[in-house]
């Protein structure tokens, strides 16, 4: 086939991108989960201790750092742990390979989108975090947690692809649980670290979630460690998660289709 005889590339991109969003806004189990459960947790770990200080800084401010960097943990695992491994088990997957669809066209709306998704649940916990806890954060600072949020979130795009792959339709819910409910509690996203055991201080630095949850307090003025130095650890979390993504799907694609 030629070039000419391809779709446009932007409007393909366009209803592609479309469909992904009502995709993920129109199942009940992720949209609502997604974007209530970081606000309900804030309600009862945040709002009592708004007012004090962790870390040197406002309590509200460092737990919607926290809270913000969980939330986007978990739209990211199950948008694409779950919904892979779900289109895995509908052959969803093989529909789309036959599809004329652009791969880069199909991944590229797929990863923007879930990054929709992610920027909607940070604005709902931040609308929630102001207006109902007080919290007051700057513009820009705002700004610098968002975007570091969504460009850190990297990682575990690939560790969803991951669990997408590896996982049957079934038991990826509880596979993305086992895996996320230990990471966030040993890296101090629900609980502040020094509340935790002195075992679990020791492991955090190693955990994805811990590198990850610094760039979100160092930009609200916790002393963290260097940028440059939590960028290669999620760096280093992400080559090897896609390594394993990428292993993942040769085995799958060779199972269906020889």
């Amino acid at each position: 086939m030629s070039s000419r005889e391809l779709a446009p590339v932007l409007p393909m991109f366009w209803h592609q991108a479309r469909a992904e969003f009502l995709k993920l806004f129109r199942v009940p189990a992720f949209s609502i989960s997604s974007l209530l459960v970081p606000v309900v947790l804030f309600t009862f770990f945040g709002l009592p201790h708004v007012h004090e200080r962790i870390e040197g800084v406002n309590a509200g401010t460092y737990l919607l750092a926290s809270f913000g960097a969980y939330s986007v943990t978990i739209v990211m695992l199950y948008s694409f742990g779950v919904s892979i491994s779900m289109e895995r088990g509908q052959n969803i997957d093989a529909l789309m390979r036959a599809a004329p669809l652009r791969p880069s066209v199909y991944l590229l709306a797929r990863v923007l989108m879930v990054w929709a998704f992610a920027l909607l649940a940070l604005l709902v916990l931040s609308g929630f975090v102001v207006l109902v806890g007080g919290v007051r954060l700057g513009v820009w600072t705002w700004l610098n947690v968002i975007w570091r949020l969504l460009v850190g979130s990297i990682p575990f795009i690939g560790l969803g692809f991951a669990i997408g792959y590896l996982a049957g339709p079934n038991s990826a819910p509880a596979v993305i649980n086992l895996i996320t409910l230990p990471l966030v509690f040993a890296s101090g996203l629900l609980l502040p670290l020094t509340n935790l055991p002195g075992w679990v201080q020791k492991v955090a630095p190693y955990l994805p979630t811990y590198r990850y949850a610094q760039l979100s307090w160092n930009a609200v003025g916790v002393k963290t460690d260097p940028l440059s130095i939590n960028l290669l650890w999620l760096v280093g979390y992400s080559l090897v998660f896609f390594v394993v993504t990428l292993r993942a799907y040769r085995l799958e694609a060779r199972r269906k289709f020889g």
